[in-house]
């Protein structure tokens, strides 16, 4: 089975064509500036990338450059479109209304317009890739993947926040969670790694990158995790500030004399570790600065680790106890000074790694001390192939 999985952005659009049953990719790649001018970057394994300037006013030109890239006879993979049996969409929030991957019709679709205001800078454009992929390949069966949907287990004590009960009710305010595809894959690996089912085990997934997030993780199941009614809410991040007191929204209206959306656009994107460098987004970038003297990015790195420490902490202490720790993403598993300065001082509760092994990049492996009672792992996370399996789980139903 071939399955097309798109991640569509509000001016990008990722893709890869996967056969679910052995992991493997056809192609992948990446159209950028939709709207605007428009390029599109195709990779195929074994074969020299391919990068072209190709005119994209919507996302529907951008499936379209997608599918003619997958069936050129040069450095395509398949000889017609008929040959993609199915598309997996990832869409980020489901609200309570999705707890798993479901198949695309008009009452999904109803329901992720319904989700618009719970994400409003994720959701349209999600929406907007399904409907140009439905205008250009609408006979091809479709499949919404949420992610939301792996934290509907997330007991009401953690999910809801102490306000009136009937903003809940009403008007939907609660702890959503996001990143859950990654966390549902990393842990089901990590459980593997360990040699252990993972209903016995309580893990604490660390998805850390541009966007960041812990989840704990019991029996398999998602049971509290940072982000919250937004992705906004929980870890510093590249350029989001994660949890902070709410009244100082208030506050900057005033004193700056900021609007609410200039306050929002602020804290989604000018804030996190590049609010507090100066210097970047990156965390390369930031130890580049760091190791050259610039103490604000030495001081975003050490905000950065001190926040995901207590956020491993809280997770643990939540379940009870910890078995397994995992790092993920694309700072979690690149960065073995960051592990190193997250880690650190979580020995209390059994967490040690060995320094030669951490010594490591974009790798599975077990890096914890010898004798630690915790298993702390790096994971590479793989969102695709998550997309592409309940795919093909679901349009095999049908």
């Amino acid at each position: 089975m071939k399955v097309l999985v798109i991640n569509a952005g509000s001016s990008s659009l990722k893709y890869q064509l996967m056969q679910p049953e052995d992991g493997a990719i056809l192609a992948k790649g990446l159209c950028e500036r939709i709207g605007i001018d428009g390029s599109l970057t195709h990779k195929v394994p074994g074969k020299e990338d391919k990068e072209f300037s190709i005119p994209m006013p919507t996302h529907a030109e951008a499936i379209n450059a997608v599918l003619a890239a997958l069936t050129n006879p040069e450095y395509g993979v398949i000889s017609s479109m008929d040959e993609i049996d199915a598309v997996g969409h990832r869409v980020v929030h489901g609200g309570e209304e999705f707890a798993s991957s479901v198949l695309i019709d008009k009452d999904v679709m109803d329901a992720l317009y319904a989700c618009v205001p719970l994400a409003p800078l994720h959701n349209p454009a999600n929406i907007t890739g399904i409907e140009a992929c439905r205008s250009v390949i609408p006979n091809v069966p479709m499949v919404a993947v949420f992610d939301t949907a792996f934290h509907q287990t997330i007991p009401p004590k953690a999910f809801l926040y102490a306000l009136p009960y009937e903003y809940y009710t009403e008007n939907h305010v609660r702890r959503y969670g996001f990143h859950g595809t990654s966390h549902f894959y990393v842990s089901r690996r990590a459980a593997e790694m360990v040699g252990r089912p993972i209903e016995e085990l309580k893990i604490v997934s660390c998805h850390l990158g541009n966007g960041s997030s812990v989840t704990a993780i019991n029996g398999g199941k998602s049971v509290d995790t940072s982000m919250g009614f937004t992705p906004l809410d929980g870890l510093p991040m590249g350029t989001r500030c994660g949890a902070i007191d709410p009244s100082i929204v208030e506050y900057l209206m005033q004193v700056r004399n900021m609007t609410a959306e200039e306050v929002n656009d602020v804290m989604n994107k000018k804030s996190g570790v590049l609010g507090i460098s100066g210097v970047s987004s990156d965390f390369r970038d930031l130890d580049k600065a760091a190791a050259e003297g610039n103490e604000r990015a030495q001081l975003a790195i050490d905000l950065f680790c001190y926040k995901v420490t207590k956020r491993i902490g809280s997770a643990a202490a939540g379940m009870g106890g910890v078995d397994v720790v995992i790092f993920t993403a694309g700072v979690g598993e690149n960065s073995a000074d960051l592990r190193a300065k997250i880690v650190s001082g979580l020995e209390f509760i059994g967490i040690a790694i060995d320094p030669e092994k951490n010594n490591t990049r974009g790798k599975e492996t077990d890096i914890s001390a010898p004798g630690a009672k915790v298993h702390t792992l790096i994971v590479p996370t793989n969102e695709e192939l998550v997309i592409a399996m309940d795919t093909a789980s679901i349009v095999g139903k049908k």
